[in-house]
């Protein structure tokens, strides 16, 4: 079932909501990768589940598996793209309500090392040419 106010439901009907924030990557097994539009943290990703649901508990085990599996092909990605110290993992949702994991590339001489990553710090946004480069990577590293 889909959500028609959702970004995440309407990444293809109504892409200028996902717009707004995101950029499609691609699919996963059960998910869409899409690259965070807000890179203080370079190569932010959300993976969001392909349906509308809104917590953990509402998939099947075997849903909830693929799911993070998802998460943790898309976090190799990230790692062997950008080489961060750490990847902080966000599940939010209380307005959204659409299953989804922020994938937030923390570097120890980088942007709020050490504390709590900001949902939406404004501070650094890219041009066309490097979100297309930072998507390059991460879709090279998905299987790599």
């Amino acid at each position: 079932m889909k959500d028609k106010n959702c970004a995440y439901c309407m990444r293809e009907e109504r892409s200028e909501l996902l717009e707004q924030f995101g950029i499609y990557i691609c699919d996963l097994s059960v998910s869409s990768l899409i690259l965070f539009k807000e890179q203080s943290h370079p190569g932010r990703c959300i993976v969001a589940y392909k349906d509308h649901v809104s917590e953990i508990v509402d998939l099947s085990d075997d849903d909830r598996n693929a799911f993070f599996s998802d998460v943790s092909r898309a976090a190799k990605a990230i790692h062997a793209a950008f080489s961060p110290d750490k990847i902080n993992y966000g599940a939010y949702g209380d307005t959204g309500c659409h299953l989804h994991v922020h994938l937030v590339p923390k570097y120890k001489d980088g942007f709020e090392w050490g504390g709590v990553f900001a949902m939406n710090p404004g501070r650094t946004n890219l041009s066309q040419d490097d979100y297309a480069e930072m998507t390059a990577r991460i879709k090279t590293n998905l299987d790599g």
